[in-house]
């Protein structure tokens, strides 16, 4: 909160609001940290993970740097930047893009999908042991609503 609280320009949270904000943002760091540990045995962070079953949801396991940026929500450089330390350890490697001198096609390779595969079954036991198992049915068909109202925007 600010000190500033009496400013009647500002839309100040009630105290039920923000516990149900403060609980939210506890509740993502929660299992983002209790999945990342998990995943940390296969060798891979989140992010490694993500670019990994992003990618390996195309065919071929290709796609180029701006589209993969843009169906994971992350902005070019950052994809850039993770994708250098992911090319450094074999998991991907980038092919230039005839359409787009500029631009880059990722690529999974070899190594990139035998991490997956290794890693996947460990990620979906734990995204099912800190997430899905603790809510019932209803709770999860209500928490998906809920999350894809707010992704919508």
């Amino acid at each position: 909160m600010s000190t500033n609280e009496t400013d009647p320009a500002v839309h100040w949270l009630a105290a039920d609001e923000e516990s149900v904000w403060r609980t939210y943002l506890r509740m993502v760091t929660a299992v983002q940290a209790r999945t990342a540990q998990d995943l940390a045995e296969h060798g891979l962070s989140e992010p490694d993970y993500e670019v990994l079953s992003t990618l390996s949801e195309r065919t071929d396991g290709t796609s180029t740097l701006r589209e993969q940026a843009a169906k994971m929500g992350w902005s070019r450089s950052r994809l850039s930047r993770h994708a250098t330390r992911m090319e450094a350890r074999e998991l991907i490697r980038r092919a230039p893009d005839p359409a787009d001198g500029r631009g880059c096609f990722l690529v999974l390779t070899e190594t990139g999908w035998d991490a997956l595969r290794e890693a996947a079954p460990t990620h979906v036991a734990s995204v099912r042991r800190h997430f899905i198992d603790r809510l019932a049915p209803a709770e999860l068909a209500a928490l998906g609503r809920i999350a894809q109202k707010i992704a919508d925007g």
